[in-house]
């Protein structure tokens, strides 16, 4: 079955917010033997909406949209698949009373714009939405399928978990594709390539190759009549790469670095803290983006001056001796902060994020020390000279590093 998504919304084609509701949408469709062939941004344009749904319905057997659901007059979602569908739009009234119900149970009048949020067609059926007062559609008519699902992602995820993910699994055609991710650190993607080419010549399971902020990423996918076969042979594939860069990976399908190393960190029964400069927080805040981080995770300085390093126990004299770019300066900040803040585990980042060399050390340039219960570990990165991909790169290979030495520990 092939599908289609549509993201809605003008502010998207501006880059006021970026469109993370389709990945969410395309991840998941695989697995319910659909197959994204195509993912849109669209306007609030009445025209260009019913264009684009048109075209959806004309090669597309289920199309999804997010957003355009809303009480306000550039919401237009409903309208425009109703006039792709060419059926007029009427209020709902038990759609009506949901909604002045919903306003009802939080003390509020409800404004009549909203009453627009009662409408639907004939052919659709409304999707209730528990998060929200945007009830989203299932439309079925000449053999195709339209889901309309509101933009906010809480929202939509509530709503796909809930009612769409279970209802599109009932109606599986009878093939289902299933996808392997592997992932990986600390080896280029052509080094990559090279040791698994015997494994990229098939159509199925096909075999992908994708650079992430986090290391090169290894998707297998598989399809076949039933989930079980579909998972015999997408094993041989995952079996051979393990077997010829087992050594790289850190990490399968949902693993995020902060997830594994939170689940190292609380298999080994330690608490972690760290101090960090050139990243500027986002360790610290990465990490506690792990629901339960409170149960390891002692706290984070940001030591991105010489002095703030020292202050928080960094040798001033070390510092003058090594350069506070080093392996020698990673690896004191993530002593410090052990004893700082009577952790298990420290982890110190410090290099060069910005666009000139310091210490004579190219741009890109960062170290990382760890400290785990008085043993110490350290090693120097090279990262494309870019703020951003220079913190975020830093971040995810110290997490995957801490892991990898705690499970080897």
């Amino acid at each position: 079955m092939n599908g289609e998504i549509l993201a809605l919304g003008t502010e998207l084609l501006m880059g006021e917010l970026t469109d993370i509701n389709s990945s969410y949408i395309a991840s998941r469709l695989p697995r319910l033997g659909i197959s994204v062939q195509h993912i849109s941004l669209v306007k609030d344009s009445l025209e260009d909406l019913v264009g684009a749904l048109e075209l959806a319905i004309s090669r597309s057997d289920i199309i999804f949209t997010t957003g355009g659901l809303g009480p306000t007059h550039d919401d237009i979602t409903r309208e425009a698949i109703g006039q792709a569908v060419n059926e007029d739009l009427q209020i709902d009234p038990s759609l009506a009373e949901d909604l002045r119900k919903w306003f009802r149970q939080r003390g509020m009048p409800m404004p009549a714009a909203n009453n627009k949020q009662a409408m639907r067609i004939p052919s659709a059926e409304a999707i209730p939405n528990s998060e929200g007062t945007a009830p989203g559609w299932w439309v079925e008519k000449d053999d195709k399928v339209i889901v309309a699902m509101p933009g906010p992602p809480g929202e939509l995820h509530n709503m796909w978990e809930q009612k769409v993910a279970p209802r599109l699994r009932a109606r599986n055609s009878g093939q289902v594709i299933v996808t392997r991710n592997i992932k990986t650190i600390n080896i280029g993607e052509s080094a990559l390539a090279e040791k698994i080419s015997s494994f990229t010549e098939g159509a199925n399971p096909y075999l992908g190759i994708y650079a992430k902020r986090d290391g090169v990423h290894l998707r297998i996918i598989s399809s076949a009549s039933t989930e079980k076969k579909a998972r015999e042979m997408l094993a041989p594939i995952e079996k051979g790469i393990i077997e010829a860069v087992g050594f790289y990976i850190w990490g399968f399908d949902d693993d995020t670095p902060e997830k594994v190393a939170a689940e190292s960190l609380l298999n080994a029964g330690y608490t972690l803290a760290v101090m960090e400069s050139c990243t500027g927080g986002l360790l610290a805040s990465t990490i506690t983006d792990v629901p339960g981080s409170s149960r390891f995770f002692k706290g984070g300085i940001v030591a991105y001056s010489n002095e703030s390093k020292i202050e928080n126990g960094v040798s001033r004299e070390l510092i003058e001796k090594h350069g506070v770019i080093s392996e020698e300066i990673a690896k004191l900040m993530a002593k410090a902060i052990c004893t700082r803040m009577n952790a298990d585990v420290g982890i110190g980042i410090t290099g060069v994020a910005g666009l000139s060399e310091q210490e004579g050390k190219p741009a890109g340039t960062v170290c990382l020390g760890i400290s785990i219960k008085g043993k110490e570990y350290s090693r120097e990165l090279r990262l494309p000279p870019r703020r951003e991909v220079v913190k975020t790169r830093a971040t995810a290979t110290a997490l995957i590093e801490l892991r990898r030495k705690l499970t080897q520990a």
